[in-house]
């Protein structure tokens, strides 16, 4: 699914470790043999097969990748308090995203309300970049590959949606991450074309709020 930013994730962490790897893109609509197969129980993208055994969930891939590959380029901080932490923020990151998805689903009143509530949530995972470039310290880590998508795809929806919600205003420190986090090449190589994803976040809303 070229649009998944869960998909992104893992692509991210191969590429951060130097790891080749085959993509093979899923229509979700019409789901393949191979991902029935590989992910039974939720039947979702992505699924990483990695010596013929399937592993699903975006986060707990980037994990695996991380240890399976740990010669290669640190994800995880090797102190287990900084695990632990980057643990508890990107699961926060996780369990607040249903404010980013109301922005999308929703207009007037219950939508300023939405982007109201979405940089009060971005508000607080902010303070866990403070005094770092990255959330991950100086170079782009675990909690980086979590909450990176929003760099690319936030900008779209708000676009979509006629909305601000990351502005140098409200949250100056997260939109200085945007840019940083972008100017990486590793990780810009595997984004989405933009006026792609323009594109098809516009059809989906007007789906979306049709329905």
């Amino acid at each position: 699914m070229w649009a998944s930013p869960m998909v992104i994730r893992v692509e991210w962490a191969l590429r951060l470790k130097g790891v080749e790897y085959e993509y093979v893109d899923e229509d979700l609509a019409n789901k393949s043999a191979d991902l029935l197969r590989y992910n039974p129980v939720t039947k979702k993208v992505p699924v990483l097969v990695h010596d013929g055994k399937p592993i699903a969930e975006s986060t707990i891939i980037v994990e695996y990748i991380d240890e399976a590959w740990n010669g290669g380029y640190p994800i995880m901080a090797a102190d287990p308090y900084e695990r632990a932490q980057a643990r508890f923020w990107a699961r926060y990151a996780e369990d607040k995203v249903r404010a980013l998805y109301a922005i999308f689903s929703t207009t007037s009143e219950a939508q300023r309300k939405a982007a109201h509530e979405a940089q009060q949530c971005l508000k607080t995972l902010e303070t866990a970049l403070e005094g770092k470039k990255f959330f991950g310290g100086d170079a782009v880590g675990y909690v980086d590959i979590i909450v990176g998508w929003y760099a690319h795809w936030l900008p779209v929806v708000e676009e979509v949606c006629g909305v601000s919600v990351v502005t140098d205003e409200e949250l100056p420190l997260l939109k200085a991450w945007f840019g940083r986090l972008l100017a990486v090449d590793v990780l810009k190589a595997a984004l989405p074309d933009r006026d792609r994803l323009l594109a098809a976040n516009k059809a989906r809303r007007e789906q979306v709020l049709s329905a």
